[in-house]
């Protein structure tokens, strides 16, 4: 499956997104689509402004017309700030997706609704105080926006994010390495336990040669892994 081509063509994205998508955005659906029915789990880093939101709504969009909406609903977890916008974004490009955001003093009450929904969102911020909430739901696909605020795997928010049980995990991100290449480990850790190594045999293995000034083979071969 995975030595097939990607044809954008092929995918029959729902009616009212069709006129919507750009070409790249309709093979960014087809991409995550493939990794979906390939059981991957994947980081969507496309630059900033070039439709992710869009791509990952198509996405669930896609399959929910197609009955393939897994064991659960697709959770968006995302900063504060885009909450209102992943409902905005959902209401225009996606109306036929049950959305539900996860906000306000009300939130056990809108938690115990998460299975009926398509689409949950909530923030990072709120995920820390709720996760206890979520031990006991599964969800169908869980997308991790604006990704950098897991790059540290220290943070109550890359351990909590950890915790949430998915038959498949998404990163959306414009930066997913801004300042050291244990950002990228750590959202790794997150999509595939285990994939890089240990955060020692990855510092050991790929950070130590590129302190070193001789980390171009290093670098190379954590690039063809990925």
């Amino acid at each position: 499956r995975l030595t097939e081509p990607l044809d954008r063509e092929k995918i029959q994205v729902p009616e009212n997104l069709e006129t919507v998508l750009r070409g790249y955005q309709k093979e960014g659906i087809a991409w995550l689509c493939r990794l979906n029915e390939c059981g991957f789990h994947g980081i969507l880093a496309d630059e900033m402004g070039l439709g992710k939101t869009v791509q990952a709504l198509g996405f669930i969009a896609l399959r929910k017309a197609k009955g393939e909406a897994g064991h659960g609903p697709a959770m968006v977890v995302c900063p504060t700030s885009l909450v209102e916008n992943w409902m905005v974004e959902a209401t225009r490009f996606a109306p036929q997706l049950k959305a539900l955001a996860i906000h306000g003093p009300e939130r056990q009450t809108l938690i115990e609704q998460v299975g009926d929904a398509d689409l949950v969102i909530t923030s990072y911020a709120l995920l820390r105080r709720d996760i206890a909430a979520y031990r006991d739901v599964r969800l169908g696909t869980v997308i991790l926006d604006e990704a950098q605020h897991i790059k540290n795997p220290d943070t109550v928010n890359a351990k909590t994010c950890k915790e949430l049980q998915a038959d498949q995990r998404l990163i959306l991100t414009g930066t997913p390495i801004e300042n050291a290449l244990h950002e990228v480990w750590s959202l790794f850790d997150f999509l595939v336990p285990g994939m890089l190594g240990t955060r020692q045999q990855f510092h050991e293995r790929y950070e130590v040669p590129a302190a070193a000034g001789d980390g171009r083979e290093a670098t190379a071969e954590l690039a063809a892994q990925i």
